[in-house]
């Protein structure tokens, strides 16, 4: 069952006063403060904070909150998201051939690790298909191809807007999004990117370590930009090497790597721990 909580996220200038204003806001609502995490940029003069606390009892309510805590919000020129833990984000899993993320993600789901909804799951090949039944979610089918991109990208869009998508996971979806497409989801979209980026952006990365000799590999997921592989980093992950392993080595070493990577930063979105900035996450405990 979902926690009865609210989570709120806050992004504004660096000043005096922050923690305290939001801290006696929550005590003059009657609110138990679960978690509070906080962050300072000094080279931007900016303040991030993530904090918690349980709706049982609390005299807040969500449907006025923005009346309520505008007062705090302006003084101090806040950016701010207020989350609530009942209400289940949907997501959409877009995959290709390789399904080892995809069969990890909806494992993980039917355990329970992730609190949310998974109404359906896209693919330009039919070898997931079997998958998605036997976990009894929906699959389609949209092939893509140079002529037909735009029509394939305006059916997902389509299915998006249906099921009332709020998190699109590219599970080695292997296609390059069009700008519209990120434009229309922007800060939705977790891509898992099979290298230790920057380095070996782009297709085979793990062709081009071997031939570059490297002795780590590793994997990244981040959220997905116009400029290809070069969205904020959500969280990053590297398995040792040696001169013994051949290309085959390095891929399945990796796909354990993509799994992992994958799977965190899925539940860290999931559970509202990441917060943007400058091209960069921060991710509370």
């Amino acid at each position: 069952m979902s926690k009865n909580t609210a989570t709120l996220l806050v992004t504004c200038p660096d000043r005096k006063g922050i923690v305290a204003a939001i801290a006696d806001f929550l005590y003059r609502h009657d609110a138990n403060i679960l978690h509070a995490d906080q962050h300072q940029d000094a080279e931007n003069n900016l303040f991030l904070m993530r904090v918690e606390w349980s709706l049982e009892g609390s005299a807040i309510n969500a449907d006025n909150f923005s009346i309520d805590f505008s007062p705090i919000a302006s003084q101090f020129e806040m950016t701010w998201q207020l989350k609530l833990a009942q209400k289940r984000p949907r997501m959409a899993i877009m995959v290709s051939q390789y399904d080892h993320c995809l069969v990890d993600l909806l494992h993980r789901h039917q355990s329970g690790e992730f609190a949310c909804d998974i109404p359906l799951i896209i693919s330009n090949h039919r070898d997931a298909e079997r998958l998605a039944e036997f976990y009894g979610i929906p699959f389609h089918y949209i092939e893509v191809t140079k002529e037909n991109k735009a029509e394939a990208e305006a059916q997902q869009f389509a299915l998006f807007d249906e099921f009332e998508i709020d998190l699109i996971v590219l599970a080695r979806y292997m296609q390059i999004l069009s700008p519209d497409f990120v434009r229309r989801y922007p800060e939705r979209i977790i891509n898992i990117h099979h290298s230790f980026l920057p380095a070996f952006i782009g297709a085979r990365p793990y062709h081009r370590a071997f031939e570059r000799g490297v002795k780590l590999i590793g994997a990244t997921s981040h959220y997905v930009t116009e400029v290809l592989d070069e969205g904020p980093i959500i969280e990053q992950d590297i398995d040792r090497i040696s001169h013994r392993d051949q290309v085959e080595d390095l891929i399945q070493k990796g796909r354990d790597l993509e799994r992992i990577v994958l799977s965190r930063a899925v539940r860290w979105h999931i559970e509202n721990r990441i917060l943007l900035y400058a091209n960069k996450t921060v991710i509370f405990d």
